[in-house]
């Protein structure tokens, strides 16, 4: 009886180790922006690309709205309309720096207690255009804080995106063809 608790205890440990671990990580080659500033971060961004996974599966009109939660982390809402039923949908989550608030290395988690990397790999000066790395090649967003982006910026953000090892040909288009109604209604 004592062994299995004790391997059970192991067996638990590890787990938790690979979990946060995960949670912490980045594509190998992918480094997270240095001299981010969280400030100018907050507000609405429109989805413009992302791979396709679960949670966004069959959105559009995707927005990710981030403010300033009194604990010093980042609350994370994140909408968009399911065109398959034809519904908006939202959720709302809460982002910490893994680092500091200086680097964009960050984890999100929507279900907690499970942690996502998201990792802040390119922005402009003006905090107008984002590339997001996931936590391995699996996760990736084009972010804009307009619902279009500029060629060149598209072809900088899709250029870096590849030097990282993502395959940016599965990418999902975001089309932004309605008004968002979730946007600022929280």
């Amino acid at each position: 009886m004592k062994n299995k608790k004790i391997i059970l205890g192991i067996a638990l440990a590890t787990a938790a180790t690979v979990l946060l671990s995960n949670c912490a990580s980045i594509p190998k080659k992918a480094k997270a922006v240095t001299n981010f500033d969280a400030n100018k971060y907050l507000g609405t961004w429109y989805e413009i690309a992302r791979f396709d996974y679960r949670f966004e599966k069959n959105m559009d009109n995707v927005t990710a709205q981030y403010s300033l939660k009194d604990n010093g982390n980042i609350k994370v809402f994140n909408s968009g309309h399911d065109y398959e039923k034809a519904t908006w949908k939202s959720s709302t989550g809460e982002a910490k720096f893994r680092v500091n608030k200086t680097v964009g290395a960050l984890k999100v988690s929507i279900f907690k207690p499970f942690y996502a990397g998201y990792n802040v790999v390119a922005i402009d000066e003006e905090y107008q255009y984002a590339l997001v790395a996931g936590r391995n090649l699996k996760y990736l967003w084009l972010l804009s804080r307009k619902k279009t982006i500029p060629e060149t910026v598209k072809q900088s953000y899709l250029k870096l995106a590849e030097e990282i090892g993502y395959d940016t040909s599965k990418l999902i288009w975001v089309k932004h063809d309605k008004e968002n109604p979730l946007l600022n209604a929280r």
